[in-house]
């Protein structure tokens, strides 16, 4: 039988509720054998980060421990250093897991409508299958053309992507998460505990090493 692993990159700065949320949904939608948390190094699109990568990686750890599922948190993109290329990301791990494996890389909608400005994105198809998670309402016409054209060519079932190693695409249109790590940093900053939205043990971790003041 193929052997599955989702993948979930972010930065995690900090890690939240939507990030497990989408972790498990797409969990049990391609009935994976394994979660990969890969916390980003030095993404080149996103300014400094709040938290060091070491932090960040920790918090990633505890925010996805006790899941019904197997989780690893994958560190290569902190340990690579450098700026951080998904495609480089997947080109290890395909080279690590074998050419049978079903990789899944998964995503909220906002990286979907930039995924044309990344580096050698069209290469990401050869390497995984792309997964989307998006709010009730989201159609592919809200992506960039090129995006959207190759989005709706390599549409495929749950049942093909678990069954294929790499080359499809798959949008799940039903998962309402409306919480994202900027917002959920003005709260710290401001005084505030979103405690609604970030997982106690997270929560303590900021506290206990002062960050986001």
């Amino acid at each position: 039988m193929t052997y599955r692993v989702a993948l979930l990159g972010g930065t995690f700065d900090p890690v939240h509720h939507g990030h497990v949320a989408l972790g498990a949904h797409f969990m049990r939608l391609l009935g994976a054998d394994e979660l990969r948390v890969l916390p980003a190094g030095a993404p080149w699109q996103k300014a400094a980060l709040g938290a060091a990568p070491e932090q960040r990686a920790e918090m990633a750890g505890l925010a996805f421990a006790g899941q019904p599922f197997k989780v690893v948190v994958d560190t290569q993109e902190i340990t690579r250093g450098g700026p951080t290329y998904t495609v480089e990301t997947l080109r290890a791990l395909r080279a690590e897991l074998g050419p049978e494996t079903s990789i899944a890389f998964l995503m909220g909608a906002d990286q979907l409508r930039r995924l044309d400005t990344w580096r050698d994105w069209h290469e990401l198809f050869g390497l995984a299958h792309i997964c989307a998670a998006a709010r009730p309402g989201f159609t592919l016409d809200q992506l960039p053309p090129a995006v959207a054209q190759e989005m709706a060519r390599r549409a495929g079932t749950p049942e093909q992507l678990r069954n294929t190693p790499a080359g499809l695409a798959c949008l799940a249109p039903d998962l309402a998460l409306d919480m994202s790590s900027t917002g959920i940093r003005a709260a710290l900053q401001r005084g505030n505990k979103p405690d609604s939205l970030i997982s106690p043990v997270v929560l303590d971790y900021i506290e206990q090493h002062n960050l986001y003041k």
